[in-house]
């Protein structure tokens, strides 16, 4: 995995932690995670800089649903952040 993916995966992770944190008190249910995670990667995190520009919204939403339904569907050695963040990148870096 390379450095940018690496940071991504990272944010990823975080993300993960701060939602959970926030959505306590339901132990981190929250059927609406994909809209909650693309607000905070595009508003509070480096996520914007690490791919080289600013992601729509509605595109990184639906990346982030399509890609909890691909890795739920399949074994992958790899974590979900891992896989999130190569996928991330590969799409969205550059305005992509």
């Amino acid at each position: 995995m390379d450095d940018t993916a690496t940071k991504v995966s990272a944010l990823l992770t975080e993300v993960s932690e701060t939602h959970h944190r926030v959505f306590r008190i339901v132990d981190g249910v929250d059927d609406d995670w994909a809209s909650w995670y693309a607000q905070w990667l595009m508003d509070l995190s480096e996520l914007p800089q690490l791919l080289g520009a600013r992601p729509v919204r509605s595109h990184l939403i639906a990346l982030l649903v399509s890609l909890d339904e691909r890795y739920t569907a399949a074994k992958h050695a790899e974590t979900w952040q891992d896989f999130y963040a190569h996928e991330l990148v590969q799409r969205m870096s550059g305005g992509a």
